[in-house]
């Protein structure tokens, strides 16, 4: 799952496909492909939130190290 995507994107992305399945659009022949697709961008999406929630605490800790 080495995909490039942004965050921004893949959010984007889930949130065509949920437009899609709520209005009908979409084939019942698309559908797993589909919920497949929404499965590996919230892992991707669940990946970054994680990362930068890491960067976001060491930058802190980081900060009150040099402060003391």
């Amino acid at each position: 799952m080495a995909e490039n995507i942004s965050y921004k994107e893949a959010i984007e992305e889930i949130e065509k496909i949920l437009q899609q399945v709520e209005s009908g659009e979409m084939d019942v022949d698309q559908l797993t492909d589909k919920v497949k697709r929404v499965s590996v961008l919230l892992e991707i999406c669940n990946k970054k939130l994680k990362t930068t929630e890491k960067e976001v605490e060491k930058i802190i800790k980081d900060m009150q190290e040099s402060d003391e």
